[in-house]
C-alpha cells in the first residue's frame, strides 16, 4: 500500500480544524493539528509533514512567521495559506515566504480537496526532482571513478614502464627508434592529461569548471582534433577538410578538453559517414563569438532523435552498418562547451548528413596566431555552407 501523505493543519479556530478533518479524513492521509503557530512549528519538527495548511491571522506568532519557520525545518514542505483576511498584498507576501497557494475562507469541501491534492502532487514532483538530481550526481561520481581506475591507472603503469624501458635500452636504440619512443611518451602524456581534464569536466559540479581557463587558439584545437581522427578517417576512405582561417580570436578555456569536444564531434561525423564521404570542419567569427562547424555527408539523424542526441546514454536509431557507441560522447561534448560559456546545436537530414555548430565567446585577450605567423585581424568570413 502506498505510504500515506502527512498533512498538518495550523489554525486557531476549532471549527476550521474540525471541518478540515471531516473533509480530509477517510483518504490516504495522516493528519495532525495545532491551535497556533508556536505549537504548529513544534509539531512540524516531530510530524515531518508533506503539506501544511496554515492560517495567517493567529494569536502569538503570525502565519508569515510560521511560513519562515517551516522553510527552516524543511524547504520542500508544501505550504498553503488559509485565511479570512485575504488581500493581494498578503497573498504576495505569503508567496514570497514560500507558500504554494492561497485558500480564502470560507471554502467548500471540494475546494479544500482540490488544493490539497495539487499541493501533494507538487510535493511529489519536488521530491522526485531531488532524487533524480542525487542519482545524476552518483552516476557522475561512479563514472569518474571508473574512468580513473580503468583508464588512468593502467596508462600510468604503461608510462612508468616506458620510462624504465627507455633508460635500459638507451645505448641500444637507433635514432629512429628513440624518436618513436619519444612520440609514445608524448601521446601517453597527452592521454593522461586528457583523462584528468575529462574527469574534471565530468565530476565537477555545474558551473565549477573553468577556474584555470586561459586563452586558447581555436586553430590549434581544430588541428589537434583533426589529427586525432585522421587515421580512422583514412581507414574508412573519408576525407576531412579543415577550412578554418589562418587567424581567429582566442577563446578562454582548457585546450585539452576543448580538443576532446571537437574530437567527439569529428569522430562522430566519421563514424556515421559511409566510405568515400566527406567531413568538413570550418570556423568563422560572428557577433563576438568563434563559430566552429562540423558537417558530414553521412546517414543523418531523424527528426525524432535530434532533441535527444545530447542526452547521456542516448543512442538513436541508426543503420545496420553504423559503428557502435556508448552514447556519452555528445553529452560530454555539450557539458564541455557549456562549461566554456558556449552553445552547441545540430541540424540534420536523413540520408544527407549532419552539421554540429559550436559557438564560443571570444576571449578579451588578443588573437593567438599559429607559430611563425603574425597576428591577423579576426576573420569576418561568412561560413556559408560548410559542405
Amino acid at each position: 500500500m502506498e505510504k500515506p501523505s502527512r498533512i498538518l493543519i495550523i489554525d486557531d479556530e476549532e471549527i476550521v480544524l474540525d471541518s478540515c478533518l471531516a473533509v480530509l479524513e477517510g483518504r490516504n492521509y495522516e493528519i495532525a493539528t495545532a491551535p497556533d503557530g508556536t505549537e504548529g512549528l513544534k509539531t512540524a519538527q516531530k510530524f515531518a509533514p508533506d503539506l501544511v495548511l496554515v492560517d495567517l491571522m493567529m494569536p502569538g506568532i503570525s502565519g508569515f512567521e510560521v511560513l519562515e519557520g517551516l522553510r527552516g525545518i524543511d524547504p520542500t514542505i508544501v505550504t498553503i495559506v488559509v485565511t479570512g483576511y485575504s488581500t493581494v498584498e498578503s497573498a504576495v507576501e505569503a508567496m514570497k515566504r514560500g507558500a504554494f497557494d492561497f485558500l480564502p475562507k470560507p471554502f467548500t469541501p471540494d475546494e479544500l480537496r482540490l488544493i490539497v491534492q495539487r499541493g501533494l502532487e507538487r510535493r511529489r514532483l519536488v521530491l522526485e526532482t531531488i532524487t533524480l538530481r542525487r542519482e545524476k550526481e552518483m552516476l557522475q561520481q561512479n563514472f569518474a571513478a571508473i574512468i580513473s581506475h580503468e583508464l588512468r591507472s593502467p596508462l600510468s603503469a604503461v608510462q612508468q614502464n616506458l620510462f624504465v624501458l627507455m633508460a635500459e635500452l638507451d645505448t641500444q636504440l637507433s635514432e629512429s627508434q628513440k624518436g618513436r619512443f619519444e612520440r609514445l611518451k608524448v601521446r601517453i602524456a597527452d592521454l593522461l592529461k586528457m583523462i584528468q581534464s575529462w574527469l574534471r569536466a565530468v565530476s565537477a559540479p555545474e558551473g565549477k569548471i573553468g577556474g584555470d581557463f586561459a586563452p586558447v587558439s581555436v586553430q590549434a584545437v581544430i588541428a589537434r582534433a583533426v589529427e586525432s581522427v585522421q587515421t580512422h578517417a583514412t581507414r574508412k576512405d573519408i576525407t576531412i577538410t579543415d577550412s578554418a582561417p589562418g587567424s581567429l580570436p582566442a577563446v578562454l578555456g582548457d585546450e585539452t578538453i576543448l580538443t576532446e569536444a571537437l574530437v567527439n564531434l569529428i569522430g562522430n561525423a566519421v563514424k556515421y559517414t559511409h566510405a568515400g564521404g566527406k567531413v568538413a570542419v570550418s570556423a568563422a567569427v560572428e557577433a563576438g563569438q568563434v563559430v566552429v562547424s562540423v558537417a558530414d555527408t553521412g546517414i543523418g539523424i531523424s527528426a525524432e532523435d535530434v532533441p535527444s542526441v545530447f542526452d547521456a546514454f542516448y543512442r538513436g536509431k541508426v543503420g545496420p552498418d553504423a559503428e557502435a557507441g556508448c552514447g556519452l560522447g555528445l553529452a560530454l561534448t555539450r557539458r564541455i562547451i557549456e562549461a566554456h560559456h558556449g552553445t552547441i546545436s545540430v541540424e540534420s537530414e536523413i540520408g544527407k548528413g549532419t552539421t554540429f555548430t559550436v559557438r564560443l565567446p571570444v576571449s578579451a585577450a588578443e588573437s593567438i596566431s599559429p607559430p611563425g605567423e603574425a597576428p591577423a585581424a579576426p576573420s569576418t568570413l561568412d561560413p556559408g555552407d560548410p559542405r
